[in-house]
């Protein structure tokens, strides 16, 4: 059996663009994998879907026969789909003949992760079936402006750890935009938010916060800030990764953590031929990336370099990387070496012409001057 990759997380955390990423990204290093989506209200569908849980349920339909919102037609869906379990079951069976990695993307309704028990059932039951489950919770890093809602964020990931007992990755999304929503104003550098270590540091932030939001009695609020935080840092669980989908390095750091979790780290090392017979003496594309002298594990250092630090710099420097690998493929018209050999070769001769000239009028000039006129048109070059 194959790994089955789950991205949750809030509406608009980056789900559907990450499984879009992760399928372009994992198909480039010859390692194609399946997307089935099993969300119900999903209408914008950015990769190429293996099947598709409306075939099973319309959350509209749901929702006008049992008079549901959409809240809770989605929680019936799931209900719907765990019920019907043995078309997921065919579905996953014909998406595991052709790739070892499943991606299924799901509803971002919050209730999913912290006491639905629908999510929970159905991946119990796919565990069950020999697939390897990991989890990968998303937030979008605009929580991190916010101190509150970095808070609050914490709990929600704290909660999605202890409801789905599988490995699970937190991961930060659109580092690449984080700068731009106030990402060079936090008090904090990254690796703080990233390790989620001495949260009680965070307190003066979320006073002053709290002061400039609301006239409420600030001791009640400072009080159940810091039982939240104790909370947090007793189970001692939650940290994460970051990610810039667009960005290949950042992107192959996330894999390598992925695979670290599902182990294919100690599996996937060996390439496979057209009918999947290992062959002995060839390293997959993956292992041969993570064994030149980089390990897939960006430090945080850089990725605060990277997006919030730098950012403009290191885009300029990127497009122009881009440009120049464009036109070594023949994307982009490149000069010749020659043409650009002889133009610089044709403008060095033009200042040359151009010296010689300024010297003949000069000594056209020295000629009038002792009476010998300027008839002749040949420069020379003073002794």
């Amino acid at each position: 059996m194959g790994t089955i990759l789950l991205p949750i997380g809030p509406p608009g955390s980056g789900k559907s663009t990450l499984c879009n990423g992760l399928q372009q990204f994992l198909t480039a290093i010859n390692r194609p994998c399946s997307v089935g989506n099993l969300d119900p209200a999903n209408d914008n569908i950015p990769y190429h879907v293996a099947f598709d849980v409306r075939e099973l349920v319309n959350v509209e339909e749901v929702m006008d026969r049992e008079e549901l919102g959409p809240n809770g037609g989605t929680l019936w869906a799931m209900e719907e789909l765990e019920a019907n379990f043995d078309w997921l079951e065919e579905r996953l069976e014909d998406c595991g003949s052709l790739e070892e990695t499943i991606l299924l993307d799901p509803p971002g309704q919050a209730e999913l992760t912290t006491h639905h028990d629908a999510l929970p059932r159905i991946l119990h039951r796919l565990e069950k079936l020999g697939y390897r489950i990991v989890v990968i919770q998303l937030l979008d890093s605009v929580v991190l402006t916010r101190p509150s809602l970095y808070l609050s964020s914490l709990l929600l990931c704290l909660r999605g750890m202890l409801h789905l007992p599988y490995p699970i990755i937190n991961v930060l999304t659109k580092l690449d935009n984080l700068k731009a929503v106030g990402g060079a104003d936090l008090p904090f550098n990254l690796d703080f938010y990233t390790e989620v270590q001495n949260l009680h540091y965070l307190l003066p932030s979320l006073e002053a916060e709290q002061a400039a939001s609301s006239t409420s009695n600030n001791e009640k609020w400072s009080a159940l800030n810091t039982a939240i935080i104790d909370l947090i840092s007793d189970f001692g669980l939650v940290g994460f990764e970051t990610l810039a989908v667009e960005d290949k390095q950042s992107m192959a750091s996330l894999l390598a953590a992925i695979d670290r979790a599902s182990g294919h780290v100690f599996a996937g090392a060996r390439a496979t031929d057209e009918s999947g017979r290992t062959l002995e003496d060839e390293a997959s594309i993956w292992a041969q990336a993570m064994s030149e002298g980089w390990g897939g594990k960006l430090e945080v250092r850089d990725v605060q370099e990277r997006w919030i630090e730098r950012k403009e710099e290191l885009d300029e420097a990127e497009r122009k990387g881009w440009e120049e690998e464009a036109r070594l493929a023949g994307a982009l018209p490149e000069q010749k070496a020659a043409a650009k050999v002889v133009r610089k070769e044709a403008a060095r001769q033009g200042e040359e012409e151009d010296d010689l000239l300024a010297e003949q009028e000069r000594w056209r000039n020295e000629r009038a001057k002792d009476g010998g006129g300027g008839g002749a048109n040949v420069a020379k070059k003073p002794a």
